[in-house]
């Protein structure tokens, strides 16, 4: 085991910010795509059941009805996404989508204890789970990741900010 532990600590692999960078990338990929299936009829129905019982989502269709909930998500999502693509040049914009995707983590998870057939019955409800909850609860992660991004990024910006200018030296005159 020590030279398994011995390789990879010399390893370039896990040097710099390697998984800060692979973070970033999944969830580019991921807003991404989720945004992309937002745009779609097919996909708001068949989320109707979550977005019309979550606690901070539950106005959505009938303030807005299905086409605008999903222009509102689809849009929502591809905003975050490209703010945090963004982020691997500018830390600014990084934190903008990190905290746009910790709000919509934190929306989705709200969700869980109120989604109907969430808890298999069969097993005696919670915290047995069915698809619906396994769907949510993959969000958690994602709340973290989210988290973590916010973190890094502000810290970034931070120490940008702080960091004493250099100035330029008056050439010398000889």
């Amino acid at each position: 085991m020590d030279y398994v532990l011995d390789k990879l600590n010399r390893s370039s692999l896990l040097k710099g910010d390697i998984d800060y960078h692979l973070l970033r990338a999944a969830m580019v990929i991921m807003f991404a795509w989720f945004g992309y299936d937002k745009w779609f009829d097919a996909e708001i129905r068949g989320l109707l059941p979550l977005i019309t019982n979550g606690p901070l989502t539950f106005w959505m269709i009938p303030v807005l009805g299905i086409g605008g909930t999903s222009v509102l998500l689809g849009t929502a999502e591809w905003t975050f996404g490209t703010l945090l693509f963004l982020g691997f040049w500018n830390k600014k914009l990084g934190v903008l989508g990190a905290l746009g995707s910790t709000f919509t983590f934190i929306t989705t998870i709200t969700i869980m204890p109120f989604a109907p057939d969430a808890w298999e019955a069969g097993a005696g409800g919670f915290p047995a789970m069915t698809i619906v909850s396994a769907f949510l609860l993959k969000d958690l992660v994602l709340l973290v990741v989210s988290v973590y991004l916010l973190k890094q990024d502000l810290v970034r910006v931070i120490a940008a900010r702080t960091r004493p200018m250099h100035r330029k030296l008056a050439p010398s005159s000889n």
